[in-house]
């Protein structure tokens, strides 16, 4: 008995160990393999859920930046084209100046040549009735006749084209448009300009090319009208606005005793200013129009006398003085600048027609805040005048009175003109 439980302890030792040995034997390692178990992303999804919402925010943000967008391009595109049209003022102003210059050259050398012909006519008129009969005087007597007849065309050209006036009229342009770029140029640097302010100036621009057109042929103002009528060079189918808007609130700085101003300054400009241009722009009209006449009328009867020198006493005579004369003529009408006062007083009577309907215009407007500021106003309307603002009641109050008394006022709105 005690040997069998010493055999079996035998083998389960050996067997034991034989195990133990088996557990020794090396094997190769095989490569470590980590498995990553997905985690609930819950901070993720939040963020995803911000990031959703932001995005919705912009989309919805992004449905109202087309409109912000249209209307700055838009606001660009109004500027463009005010800068282009300040570019297109800029150039007639030069164009103006340059064509007044040269017509004014026109009418100093036209005029000294015409008087050089006409008088080294005269001489030879003169000189060949001094001639004994008999004497070879053909030759004075058709260089005399030529002259003569080349003075009296250019006196017809010369009084046709009044170089002069076309000179006042490109001098008045020229300051028109000068006024007109100031205006655009305060208008940029106030305020955006808009749709509405483009079309302003552009029929400003156009209203002052029909005014005062730089072309001879076929656009050239009539130099001898029927009558004496103010030059207008503003849109006249378009009321006149504020060129600034008021910063003041409630009556906008006017009141009644303002608008009653307003009223007795704009009779005064047209009972007494208006007419009394009205009334030396017929009287300058007139004598234009004789001097005009006489001029070319003058050099033809010499160059018809001088035809007959040695006929007679009497033809040398004629056609020298005549020849006299007419030079005088030319002299006084064109040397005078005959003309250029009358362009002179056609623009006068336009400043004040032109000023008495902004008058108008404003106290017509029954929104108090479309006007322009009252006080601002009265100033503009005294310095224009000439006058300080004490000066213009003055002269309102004076209106006033002689109306009411049914007399005339012996006083004139401006000091200036």
């Amino acid at each position: 008995m005690a040997s069998l439980q010493a055999s079996s302890s035998l083998l389960f030792s050996s067997s034991f160990s034989s195990k133990r040995i088996n557990a020794a034997i090396p094997v190769p390692k095989l490569p470590k393999i980590r498995f990553t178990i997905s985690k609930p992303k819950t901070r993720n999804l939040v963020q995803d859920l911000k990031l959703k919402e932001e995005t919705n925010n912009a989309t919805s943000n992004i449905t109202i930046q087309p409109d912000q967008s249209f209307h700055q391009s838009n606001t660009s595109t109004v500027t463009a084209q005010l800068y282009a049209i300040l570019e297109a003022v800029d150039d007639r102003v030069v164009m103006h100046d340059n064509i007044g210059e040269q017509r004014e050259n026109w009418n100093n050398l036209l005029l000294n040549c015409i008087n050089m012909i006409t008088l080294t006519a005269s001489t030879m008129a003169g000189v060949a009735a001094t001639c004994v009969p008999g004497m070879p005087i053909m030759a004075l007597k058709l260089s005399s006749a030529i002259l003569f007849s080349a003075a009296t065309v250019l006196s017809l050209v010369l009084n046709k084209l009044q170089p002069s006036q076309l000179t006042e009229e490109q001098r008045n342009a020229s300051r028109l448009f000068r006024q007109l770029q100031r205006q655009l140029q305060t208008l940029l640097a106030l305020r955006s300009p808009t749709e509405e302010d483009v079309k302003d100036a552009m029929e400003k621009v156009i209203a002052l090319d029909r005014a005062y057109p730089l072309p001879l042929l076929g656009a050239m103002l009539e130099k001898f009208p029927e009558k004496y009528e103010p030059a207008v060079w503003w849109p006249s189918n378009k009321s006149q606005k504020a060129q600034m808007t008021s910063l003041a609130k409630g009556n906008n700085g006017w009141n009644e005793e303002l608008e009653v101003e307003m009223r007795e300054i704009i009779q005064v400009i047209k009972n007494k200013d208006l007419e009394d241009y009205k009334r030396l722009g017929n009287i300058l009209l007139k004598t234009n129009k004789v001097l005009a006449i006489s001029g070319p009328l003058l050099t033809g009867v010499a160059a018809f006398s001088s035809a007959f020198v040695g006929n007679g006493a009497w033809w040398g005579v004629m056609a020298a003085s005549t020849g006299a004369l007419a030079s005088a003529v030319n002299s006084f009408g064109h040397g005078g600048q005959v003309g250029m006062v009358f362009e002179m007083y056609r623009n006068c009577g336009g400043f004040f027609k032109h000023f008495e309907e902004s008058i108008r215009t404003t106290i017509e407007e029954r929104d108090l805040e479309k006007r322009e500021n009252g006080e601002l106003f009265e100033t503009k309307v005294a310095l224009k005048l000439g006058r300080s603002l004490s000066q213009l009641r003055e002269i309102a109050a004076k209106s006033a009175s002689s109306r009411v008394n049914g007399t005339a006022i012996d006083e004139f709105a401006s000091k200036l003109l």
